[in-house]
């Protein structure tokens, strides 16, 4: 399974916006954005505005929402490709619905992870199950009435017992979600499909749909 391991605050600083995926470190200021809030080079910021072009923007809002869900771009495009290609599902609805309904991103959700990075690890490492078996696939798309929970095995280890109740506490999980706090598990209540909650703006859906489209 290919995944991007080069630095997570220089894709922020090229794009312009936070994507929360150094975790705690991304709100603080002490991340890249804030320190130096233009794109990375060796020359460093740019006095000359840039002109954008409709492919320009396309692309843009492709690569920022594919980044925040930590995706390659052949999973990604085969997600957009799909929902374009079904019938009777808007392909607004279809993509958040297929991006949000992964398992990770599910972990992620519901407070277990401060990033969907921490939270692939989390799945990949075996301390994830799903409805009570152990499931190491991030990709794996959750369907209403599933059950998210820490393996019992797991949850004496440093993260569970000590890190992961510093953020979970407060971590508010969106509405198709159902937060048992003090069992730390999760119940599917419904299919995502809120932009909203998805964090992913109207104009950047809209420009990837456009942009596959072609």
């Amino acid at each position: 399974m290919a995944r991007y391991l080069g630095p997570k605050e220089k894709i922020e600083r090229r794009l312009g916006e936070r994507l929360g995926l150094k975790g705690e470190r991304a709100n603080s200021p002490k991340a890249a954005i804030v320190k130096r809030p233009y794109p990375p080079g060796q020359h460093g910021p740019s006095t000359r505005p840039r002109r954008g072009s409709e492919y320009g923007t396309q692309l843009k809002s492709k690569q920022k929402v594919r980044n925040m869900y930590r995706l390659m771009e052949k999973p990604f495009k085969a997600y957009v490709k799909r929902e374009l290609e079904r019938r009777g599902v808007s392909p607004f609805e279809g993509v958040v619905r297929a991006l949000e309904t992964r398992l990770d991103n599910t972990v992620f959700r519901m407070g277990l992870a401060q990033s969907r990075d921490q939270a692939r690890q989390l799945v990949t490492h075996g301390h994830i199950l799903l409805n009570g078996r152990k499931a190491r696939t991030p990709s794996i798309a959750i369907r209403v009435g599933d059950v998210v929970a820490i393996r019992e095995g797991s949850k004496a280890s440093p993260f569970f017992s000590t890190l992961m109740p510093r953020w979970f506490a407060t971590a508010t999980p969106p509405g198709w979600l159902e937060v048992d706090k003090e069992k730390a598990v999760a119940t599917v209540r419904s299919l995502p499909a809120s932009q909203e909650e998805a964090g992913i703006q109207h104009g950047d859906l809209q420009a990837i749909i456009e942009f596959y489209s072609r």
